[in-house]
């Protein structure tokens, strides 16, 4: 064979290892987002054009994520909440459209206690898709019948509906330690 032909030869194996290492670099990308974001991984998915638009935006979202300064509660401020909730749930007996206000509240006190921003809610579902994945649609569900009780269209079916959506995220972000950082 001419010097030629094997240096062909050699581009093509490097071509050829090249495109394998960068398929094996965006499987491995894809499933690190798909463990970390899980159902959020297919909701973001499905919301772009394309997957690599949609898995740049879940990148971004840990990148600032981890600008953020999220920290554990004391066991003192877990304690208080705690005692908060358990007042809240009792309320809503007897003012089920209040108690949903105050666990939403709550919920937000926690979350910037914690160092979460939460002056907008969709930046607040951004960051918390990043550590609480899998409670994110429990928090969406709680905020749309808040939506909802606040224009007194939701039920207090719906309501306990609410109550027991947010008590999903709240229990997470109380009890959650610094794992992940």
């Amino acid at each position: 064979m001419t010097t030629w032909i094997w240096v062909a030869v050699v581009v093509v194996a490097v071509v050829a290892l090249a495109a394998v290492y960068v398929v094996l670099q965006q499987q491995k990308r894809r499933s690190h987002l798909r463990e970390r974001f899980g159902p959020e991984y297919e909701r973001i998915v499905a919301e772009h054009d394309n997957r690599r638009e949609a898995e740049q935006e879940l990148l971004n979202r840990e990148q600032r994520h981890s600008e953020l300064d999220i920290r554990p509660l004391t066991e003192e401020s877990r304690d208080t909440y705690a005692n908060r909730w358990t007042e809240v749930q009792e309320r809503f007996v007897d003012a089920p459209g209040f108690a949903v206000t105050e666990a939403d509240q709550l919920v937000t006190s926690v979350m910037a206690e914690r160092g979460y921003p939460t002056e907008d809610y969709e930046q607040r579902l951004s960051d918390l898709s990043v550590g609480h994945a899998a409670t994110l649609d429990h928090y969406r569900t709680a905020h749309e019948i808040s939506g909802r009780a606040a224009r007194k269209e939701a039920s207090t079916e719906d309501l306990r509906q609410a109550m027991v959506h947010y008590r999903a995220l709240f229990e997470e972000l109380l009890q959650e330690t610094t794992r992940g950082r």
